[in-house]
């Protein structure tokens, strides 16, 4: 099965436990009511409490393909209850849907090398782990900090879930991480400024 974004951008899908899951991270540049988000390139991504989205190092031709776009969480919800980031009938994962993902997979120890594209043509060495067995094909698109500087190409794969942090609910939210060194898909809060992948699971 495959999805298609406002943009018409098409995805493939897979089927992991009870969810499907995107394959590929989320390159949409418009809500799924066809609202622009707001492409942002210059530092005050640092200062922004509203969506926006880049590429990594802003260089569209090296990294939309394979890597898609990087948001803000506040892409992830329009109004405090409606998500409109993902094609419609899909939406951003929550932190529980990532651990039941997690779960099926063996636990978050193992999950993330199950859930990492094999090899190196994308991973830096040694991609501790990887065996994608069901072709999640989890790539390492790196983020972009609150201080709108770009880390991680090759090294790490970092997406949003759509939980807020519970004790710091104005400014940090809830993450996933996957490292080249490591089996593990972390979970981790920070700043909401953060620039980090999307990946969709549908409704």
């Amino acid at each position: 099965n495959k999805v298609i974004d406002v943009d018409g951008n098409i995805y493939n899908t897979v089927i992991i436990g009870d969810q499907r899951w995107m394959t590929e991270n989320l390159r949409t540049s418009r809500y799924n009511d066809g609202t622009p988000i707001a492409k942002v390139t210059d530092n005050t991504w640092r200062t922004l409490t509203t969506g926006a989205w880049c590429w990594y190092n802003n260089d569209s031709a090296t990294y939309e393909i394979p890597y898609g776009k990087l948001y803000n969480f506040y892409t992830i919800y329009i109004s405090r209850e409606t998500q409109k980031l993902c094609p419609a009938g899909w939406h951003v994962p929550s932190k529980e849907d990532w651990m039941l993902l997690a779960y099926y997979l063996g636990g978050p120890d193992l999950a993330g090398g199950k859930l990492k594209e094999s090899g190196t043509a994308h991973w830096e060495s040694p991609n501790t782990g990887a065996t994608d067995e069901f072709g999640f094909k989890a790539l390492p698109a790196g983020d972009r900090g609150p201080d709108g500087l770009f880390y991680g190409i090759g090294v790490a794969a970092y997406w949003w879930t759509s939980t807020t942090y519970e004790y710091n609910l104005g400014t940090d939210a809830w993450y996933r991480r996957i490292r080249n060194s490591q089996s593990e898909i972390e979970v981790i809060f920070y700043h909401k400024t953060m620039g980090q992948s999307i990946r969709c699971v549908m409704d």
